[in-house]
């Protein structure tokens, strides 16, 4: 499950993902530009199946709306807990004046674990990391917590490192050597408590017209590391019921 603040870059890493697979530049997912004074696009829980040429691969990637400055815009922090222990179904709209309830027609009363969210992966921009309210903080490590006891692996994938450091937008291959973008890593690891070993620099294709390898390379590494994290949580909790029984 992908979460993140309005223009964070959430659906385009989506789309990213999906385009690596797909060796062309796709946009399954819409993608709106935002500005200073945006709300968020996303308004449903949509569910996108990566395509490798016309196979599907074996994992989904899941979008959510965006995480607001006011509490009234944006989606809820209650609803994103419910989405992960999949409570939420596909294409439910997020309502911004209050949570989901089991009375309302998108609910899940008894999910299914193909249902449930077995990686949160947070979307921060390097070049807005700084600007980020306490409010979005306050729910990012709300969510947080909720999603360590639920005993879902978190990530953090960092975009725009070309925005934040002028080295990495001459030369993307530079961004593992970057002192600008280890000290944007740490600053994320910082205000969420998630490790800096899982916090993973990457640029979007949100403004190129063709895939390029050194932006796949980071895009595959990134999204090794999730499903490696992914997997464990799935095998860990087949574990457990198989015990249990």
């Amino acid at each position: 499950m992908v979460i993140g603040e309005v223009g964070a870059g959430k659906t385009s890493f989506i789309n990213s993902v999906n385009s690596v697979f797909q060796k062309r530049i796709t946009n399954e997912a819409l993608v709106n530009k935002t500005t200073d004074i945006s709300t968020t696009f996303t308004k449903w829980l949509k569910t996108y199946y990566i395509r490798n040429a016309q196979s599907f691969l074996p994992f989904v990637l899941t979008d959510t709306m965006g995480l607001e400055s006011e509490d009234l815009h944006g989606v809820h922090t209650e609803d994103i807990v419910k989405a992960m222990e999949g409570h939420i179904k596909e294409r439910y709209k997020f309502n911004q004046t209050c949570t989901i309830v089991p009375q309302d027609v998108g609910y899940r009363s008894d999910p299914s674990p193909q249902d449930k969210t077995y990686c949160l992966v947070y979307i921060m921009a390097a070049d807005k990391i700084s600007m980020m309210t306490d409010n979005v903080l306050k729910k990012i490590k709300y969510i947080k917590n909720k999603a360590n006891e639920l005993e879902i692996p978190q990530v953090i994938i960092m975009t725009r490192p070309d925005e934040a450091c002028p080295l990495v937008q001459k030369d993307l291959r530079k961004i593992y050597t970057s002192k600008k973008i280890k000290e944007k890593l740490k600053e994320c690891s910082e205000l969420t408590g998630i490790s800096m070993s899982y916090a993973l620099p990457l640029k979007n294709y949100h403004d190129k017209i063709d895939t390029q390898n050194d932006i796949d390379v980071l895009i595959l590494r990134a999204i090794t590391q999730i499903l490696h994290l992914a997997n464990d949580a799935l095998r860990m909790k087949f574990n457990e019921n198989t015990n249990s029984e």
